[in-house]
């Protein structure tokens, strides 16, 4: 086991390590300077419902996007269906639709897959020449995010885990594609196993950049000419918003059938401003789960966050921060432990502005 253990935590160090000047040299002047920011959005139900502070022993598809060493638990088959109004009352309903399942293929190994397409609505075309919106007809982003994950159970208090993550951005004449990897790594001890700890890194990949005919325009050579030439215009790539994930949680026992999980996690963004998150979750046999969580980042707090009804930049970073809540039910379907179960999940959170985010989703688990 420490052999084990001592080769996933190299292989940690060097991920930190080639990563350090993204993680680590960001800080709240970056902030706005990193592309493809939905790569920090938890599109499923049971883990956003405390503000992601069970990232230390996050399980299911729910752990591809928090901890991609969690998805060992699988015991055969996970589906999850979710879907996310985002932002409620930002104006062009923002849907996220996400699926994913994962499968056993080895003793202690474990394959996963997932799919998160955004929703965005329509956008009015405007242009120099046409400036009023409603004259040219509307266009539609299209975002979408694909994970292949891969976890292994080394022993049964650590395992550890890789996610490879395609990003795909594009509206009809441009488009941007990038992949970045995930790394997380989860312990459990205790008496009863009831003591967690979990690492995990996001982001880590090359800048992205987009391209295609919507970066170019026709120009006349002159004001006195009638010839044209195509200009192709010059776009800077940009970096991945990476972060840094450390959590710990501790689960008290009660008569069998009661457990109260008090969990921490500590994210460190190397774009925004870092944020804790507190949570607590109260489970009943495993069939009933109520959770709830704050997450906090430093000025949030402040009188000046929030002046004449917008963000002052000084002092808000992340959208997503305060109170967060949810509830899950897991009916069994069979009398053996590890037979077909059932769960609904929901989850809100809270936002700095517009009317929080709500996700319900449905799982099937073999």
């Amino acid at each position: 086991m420490k052999k084990s253990f001592r080769y996933i935590a190299l292989s940690f160090v060097v991920l930190m390590g080639l990563s350090a000047p993204q993680a680590f040299a960001g800080n709240k002047d970056r902030s706005g300077q990193a592309g493809a920011p939905e790569l920090l959005i938890n599109p499923w139900a049971a883990s956003s419902g405390w503000g992601n502070a069970g990232m230390s022993f996050v399980h299911g598809v729910d752990a591809i996007y928090g901890n991609v060493a969690g998805i060992s638990s699988c015991n055969r088959l996970d589906l999850n269906f979710t879907h996310t109004s985002w932002l409620v009352g930002v104006g062009n309903d923002t849907r996220i639709a996400s699926f994913g399942f994962l499968a056993r293929v080895g003793e202690s190994s474990v394959l996963g897959l997932s799919f998160m397409s955004f929703s965005i609505g329509s956008i009015p075309i405007t242009t120099v020449q046409n400036p009023d919106p409603g004259t040219l007809g509307t266009y539609k982003p299209n975002l979408m995010n694909i994970n292949v994950s891969f976890a292994k159970s080394f022993s049964n208090s650590i395992s550890g885990g890789f996610n490879l993550k395609i990003i795909s951005e594009s509206i009809k004449d441009m488009s941007g594609v990038g992949v970045a990897i995930d790394a997380g790594i989860q312990y459990v001890t205790g008496p009863y196993d009831n003591v967690h700890f979990g690492v995990t890194l996001k982001n880590i990949g090359p800048t992205m950049k987009f391209s295609g005919d919507g970066i170019s325009l026709r120009v006349f050579m002159d004001q006195n000419s009638n010839q044209q030439f195509t200009m192709v215009q010059r776009v800077d790539d940009f970096e991945l918003p990476t972060q840094l994930s450390i959590a710990a949680a501790y689960d008290f026992l009660f008569a069998e059938t009661n457990r109260i999980t008090v969990a921490g996690n500590f994210n460190s963004n190397s774009f925004t401003k870092d944020q804790f998150t507190l949570g607590l979750e109260y489970g009943w046999r495993e069939i009933l789960m109520i959770r709830a969580g704050y997450t906090y980042e430093n000025g949030i707090w402040s009188k000046e966050g929030y002046k004449n009804g917008f963000l002052n930049d000084d002092d808000c970073m992340n959208i997503n921060r305060g109170l967060s809540a949810g509830v899950s039910i897991k009916v069994p379907l069979s009398k053996k432990e590890d037979g077909l179960k059932l769960a609904v999940d929901y989850s809100y959170r809270d936002t700095y502005i517009y009317n929080g985010t709500h996700s319900v989703g449905a799982r099937i688990i073999f």
